[in-house]
């Protein structure tokens, strides 16, 4: 198996497209399962559309459902923290994608992005593994 860890600053922008970098490590591999995954406990990857407003859509829709405020049980760090906790129950820590003749099998419009909202660290590693078939 190849893998390798990348690590992303999401202090910018909560969301942020690493289909690029996901694209470099695959390099020659011709077929196979790729896997993103994020080893915390407040960020998801997911696969979506990218470029055309999505992006604030959904930081817009996480901001509703997982709003910064004092109603959380889980409450260290900046207000509201407890619900970058539940985050990666909406959006998962990891993702699966075949490869076949040396692509993604992503649709069209689809891309890997990084999903952090947490504020308190914006330092995230994302793993990359692939499994050669």
């Amino acid at each position: 198996m190849k893998t390798e860890v990348h690590t992303y600053d999401t202090s910018a922008s909560p969301i942020l497209d690493i289909t690029t970098d996901v694209q470099q490590f695959l390099g020659g591999a011709s077929e196979g399962l790729l896997n993103v995954f994020v080893p915390h406990a407040t960020a998801g990857v997911a696969v979506m559309e990218t470029g055309a407003g999505s992006e604030s859509d959904l930081e817009a829709t996480l901001d509703r459902l997982l709003p910064r405020d004092d109603r959380w049980t889980h409450r260290h760090g900046s207000p509201g923290h407890g619900a970058d906790h539940l985050l990666p129950a909406f959006i998962s820590p990891s993702v699966s994608i075949p490869i076949l003749d040396g692509h993604m099998q992503l649709g069209t419009w689809q891309s890997i992005v990084l999903v952090d909202l947490n504020r308190d660290n914006p330092q995230r590693k994302v793993r990359f593994s692939l499994l050669e078939g």
